[in-house]
């Protein structure tokens, strides 16, 4: 059996206008030979709930840079790791709680003296000024519960990060904004659900698809890493050194290397 893990933005969605018309093709096949795919993403619950809607997929996914796994009521027909109970989901929970790190972020910076724009300090027209994301779909980004993403607006970046380690958190860099976390990150994430994964289904090979540093960690942690094809990712294949390279870049990369995977060629994807 097959699991595909997937980044969203810039991955699966198109960096600039989000639209996933060019993995039609492999979405098609997926959803038909039954494959789980899940988002591994720094995007919140709301957003992905969205995301599940638009493109007919069902089953388990990952928030906010590894901050909680979101596991469908039944999905699995075992005991899960202890976690909350929300909605319909059992919510296994990693990261810290969204107003500590705001606090952590604000403190770092006054300390630093590099000032930041964090999405909290955002309105929704500004976000969507720096997103391009529609109205709907802004206002679902800033329902954060474990992940601060922000922008650095001054010199000083690496006094600025270096003062959040110092605190006790982590940062990280996605395709946009700098993100703080608590110690949580994808890969530990992506670890905890294939197990869940070969504890149901018995063999496993997990597929891994990103774009972003902070992509690297889960990317490293399954069995066939695919990097999208952009300016930086030479530069994430040094990190994960046994990882493929889409022929192409965003969506239709993502096309070419899913339906390589899928078919049992992921060498096809480069």
């Amino acid at each position: 059996m097959k699991v595909i893990f997937t980044d969203l933005d810039g991955t699966l969605l198109d960096h600039n206008s989000y639209s996933t018309a060019a993995a039609e093709e492999a979405l098609h096949l997926i959803r038909q030979q039954g494959i789980p795919l899940v988002f591994s993403t720094s995007k919140t619950r709301a957003e992905v709930e969205l995301w599940r809607r638009k493109l007919g997929i069902e089953g388990p996914f990952i928030v906010e840079n590894g901050g909680a796994i979101y596991i469908p009521r039944g999905y699995f027909d075992f005991p899960l790791p202890k976690g909350r109970q929300s909605g319909g989901y059992r919510v296994i929970e990693y990261g810290d709680p969204y107003p500590e790190l705001v606090a952590t972020l604000e403190d770092a910076a006054r300390w630093s003296g590099c000032r930041v724009l964090g999405f909290h300090s955002m309105s929704v027209a500004e976000l969507c000024l720096r997103t391009r994301l529609p109205v709907a779909q802004a206002e679902l980004a800033k329902q954060r519960e474990y992940d601060e993403p922000f922008e650095v607006l001054d010199s000083g970046t690496y006094r600025l990060l270096e003062a959040i380690e110092a605190r006790g958190k982590r940062w990280t860099r996605g395709g946009r904004f700098y993100h703080i976390t608590g110690k949580n990150d994808k890969a530990t994430a992506v670890r905890q659900l294939s197990d869940l994964f070969r504890k149901a289904h018995g063999s496993v090979a997990t597929i891994g698809i990103g774009d972003g540093w902070n992509d690297v960690p889960f990317l490293q942690a399954v069995d066939v890493p695919i990097v999208i094809r952009s300016g930086i990712s030479d530069a994430l294949r040094r990190a994960v050194p046994n990882s493929a390279l889409t022929p192409l870049p965003g969506v239709s990369g993502w096309n070419r290397a899913v339906l390589g995977a899928v078919s049992g060629m992921a060498a096809a994807a480069g």
